[in-house]
């Protein structure tokens, strides 16, 4: 279980988050939305111990984040480019992650297999280095990555974004075998409302750092969220 409470981000005198509490079972499908400056990523990044809240704290599984590094054994993650290794091949890249993540190069080939349709004969084999890959082809390789391990937290930003529709098409199927076969707890943040709500058991709304919205997700919620982020 993820566990924030009183969380608040302030640069100088702009406060850009303030969630007075918020908890997300173990193997929740959670999806994030927002405008932009909504205040998603700085969550997702103080979640990662990316950035330090002004005040309060998150646990995972009972281990803050910011007192400890043992939540990082199960916890993978994929927020932007940033994330990858530039100068690396995709095979390499694989192997550094597979590495830290205690698997050998047999383990990484056998988990990599499965990625084939996702991958479309478009990332391994290619000699490319990350950093020469489209901006598509570097999200599904920082998204793969992030599933490596086994983690039983896996959190995604926009993964969606830069996709082709097939690609998006599989993904989702991807995020639902997480949650639903391998009881992970996924956390996605993402501009696009059929998506997210397609994928997420649940959805929190922020608006200006704030939770206004927290719903089960229904046939109903699509419309639910077009009609407010339509005012």
């Amino acid at each position: 279980m993820i566990q924030v409470k009183d969380i608040s981000k302030k640069y100088g005198t702009a406060e850009v988050l303030n969630v007075d509490a918020l908890e997300i079972p173990t193997g929740e499908s959670f999806g994030l939305v927002g405008n932009n400056g909504a205040g998603k990523t700085t969550l997702f990044n103080i979640m990662l111990d990316l950035v330090r809240p002004t005040t309060g704290s998150i646990t995972t599984n009972n281990i803050q984040v910011n007192e400890s590094e043992e939540w990082k054994t199960f916890t993978g993650s994929f927020i932007d480019e940033s994330f990858l290794i530039g100068y690396l091949t995709a095979e390499e890249y694989f192997d550094f992650i597979g590495d830290l993540r205690g698997m050998n190069k047999a383990d990484v080939t056998s988990f990599l297999a499965q990625f084939e349709e996702f991958f479309n004969g478009e990332i391994l084999g290619k000699k490319k280095y990350l950093r020469d890959l489209s901006k598509g082809n570097q999200k599904k390789a920082g998204i793969v990555a992030a599933m490596m391990g086994n983690p039983k937290v896996v959190i995604l930003d926009e993964p969606f974004a830069n996709l082709d529709p097939t690609t998006q098409i599989r993904l989702k199927k991807l995020v639902k075998e997480l949650t639903n076969e391998k009881d992970v707890t996924v956390l996605i943040s993402s501009h696009d409302l059929s998506h997210v709500t397609e994928v997420c058991e649940r959805i929190v709304v922020l608006d200006k750092g704030n939770v206004v919205k927290d719903i089960q997700t229904s046939p109903a919620t699509l419309k639910e969220l077009e009609a407010y982020f339509a005012v």
